[in-house]
C-alpha cells in the first residue's frame, strides 16, 4: 500500500518498441498565481512528465541499438507537440521518440 510519500507504482501494458518512449504527463496547474481557477479546457498542458517505459534503444545502421539516454523514473521536458497520446484503464500516456525529449530534470 502507498503511503502520502510513495507513488503508487503504475503498472503500463504499454511496451515501446525501438527508440521510442513511454512518458506519464505531470498535471497543469488548476490555479493561476492570481487566484483564478481555470476549467481543464483553458489548462496548459505541461511539456514535462516521467519516463515509465522505455523500447529497445534506436537501430544503427551496423544492425546494433543504441543504449538509451534514459532510464525509468526520469523526469523530463519534452517538445511541446511531441508524441502519442495513449489512454490506458483511466491513465493518459504520451508515447514518443527519445529525440522528442529535451532534458532530464535533475
Amino acid at each position: 500500500m502507498a503511503t502520502a510519500t510513495q507513488k503508487p507504482k503504475t503498472s503500463v501494458k504499454l511496451q515501446p518498441i525501438g527508440e521510442r518512449i513511454v512518458l506519464q504527463r505531470e498535471e497543469g496547474e488548476d490555479v493561476t498565481k492570481g487566484g483564478i481557477v481555470l476549467p481543464d479546457s483553458a489548462k496548459e498542458k505541461p511539456a514535462r512528465g516521467t519516463v515509465v517505459a522505455l523500447g529497445t534503444g534506436k537501430l544503427l545502421d551496423d544492425g546494433t541499438r543504441s543504449k538509451s539516454q534514459l532510464k525509468e523514473g526520469d523526469r523530463v521536458l519534452f517538445s511541446s507537440y511531441a508524441g502519442e497520446t495513449v489512454e490506458i484503464g483511466n491513465v493518459e500516456y504520451l508515447l514518443m521518440r527519445e529525440d522528442d525529449v529535451l532534458a532530464v530534470i535533475g
